[in-house]
């Protein structure tokens, strides 16, 4: 008996290129694990606003009327050229730039600082002491958050004049109230915990509960409120500076520089796309830079991430066996 050999054509697929999707991918996955992104801009705002003076290479508020919206570099055909261009006053918009990056720089850290110890102060006594004073501090954020803040900072610059003292206590009030609230939900679970009691009952004063105790368990949520309010303030600080509540001209600001360039659009983008470019780049990176703090010092979150992967049960198939 003979067997006859069959050949077979198995069809060859041809290799899928899938290395930049891959990179991709790996480039993805890597950002997400590790803010480069985010510390890279925000690393760059802080370098740019503590030597601004040595960076910047011309006054930011000296004009040279003869420059007024001379066009950036790349124009070969202007007149006269700068880096970055010129605003209507002649003033250079790369020293503007990064002076205005010094100004948000002191602003938001001052107000981000007054709101957190603010609002984490009052979030640990309404959540630790309770019963009326819980209930005054919370009407208080409830009154506070019926508020249009836009109108109360007008009304403001209105009253006391621009200043910088007026925009960073404008910021500072815009900025204490999720701490209150977070901070105070944190206090009412950790009071109740053993070590809390055990320290009442030998005795410990109220003062030594609370920042000996109970602060150091809200130390991570304090952490992830400010890094996601810096975006906001920033964000407000460029608004009210547009609106004329905020720093008083000539000291730049990059609200103040979208505002001076509105009237120029057409002939002179420049002086209000490059402060514009700068808003939206910082605040991405704080809120990016937020979110990563938040995934990873959240203890739900953290947890949830660095859980290996389960397999799904199919309940159906359990209630027929069953």
């Amino acid at each position: 008996m003979s067997i006859e050999n069959v050949e077979t054509e198995i069809p060859i697929q041809a290799p899928t290129n899938d290395s930049g999707f891959s990179i991709w991918k790996k480039a993805w996955l890597f950002s997400r694990k590790w803010p480069v992104f985010s510390v890279a801009l925000l690393s760059t705002l802080i370098v740019v606003g503590v030597f601004a003076p040595l960076i910047a290479p011309e006054n930011p508020i000296r004009p040279s009327l003869i420059e007024r919206n001379a066009a950036p570099f790349w124009y070969s055909d202007a007149e006269y050229t700068r880096f970055l261009g010129a605003d209507q006053l002649g003033r250079d918009v790369f020293s503007r730039l990064v002076h205005g990056a010094r100004i948000t720089l002191i602003v938001v850290s001052v107000s981000i600082v007054i709101g957190l110890l603010v609002g984490s102060t009052m979030g640990l006594v309404a959540g630790y002491f309770g019963g009326v004073i819980d209930e005054i501090l919370m009407r208080i954020v409830d009154v506070w958050l019926s508020i249009p803040f836009i109108l109360l900072a007008m009304v403001a610059v209105i009253i006391f004049g621009q200043s910088f003292t007026v925009l960073v206590l404008l910021l500072a009030l815009f900025s204490w109230v999720p701490f209150v609230r977070n901070v105070r939900a944190e206090t009412l679970s950790l009071k109740e915990r053993d070590y809390v009691m055990m320290s009442r009952v030998v005795g410990a004063s109220t003062l030594w509960i609370l920042f000996k105790h109970i602060l150091p368990g809200t130390i991570n949520t304090i952490m992830v409120i400010a890094s996601l309010r810096v975006g906001q303030l920033i964000m407000i600080e460029s608004i009210l500076s547009f609106l004329g509540a905020g720093i008083p001209p000539p000291t730049p600001s990059w609200g103040v520089m979208i505002n001076d360039g509105r009237q120029y659009i057409n002939d002179a983008w420049w002086i209000s796309f490059f402060p514009g470019v700068a808003i939206i780049l910082i605040v991405l990176a704080a809120n990016f830079f937020g979110d990563w703090i938040r995934d990873h010092f959240d203890p739900r979150l953290r947890e949830l991430s660095q859980a290996p992967p389960t397999q799904q049960i199919n309940t159906e198939s359990s209630h027929e066996d069953a």
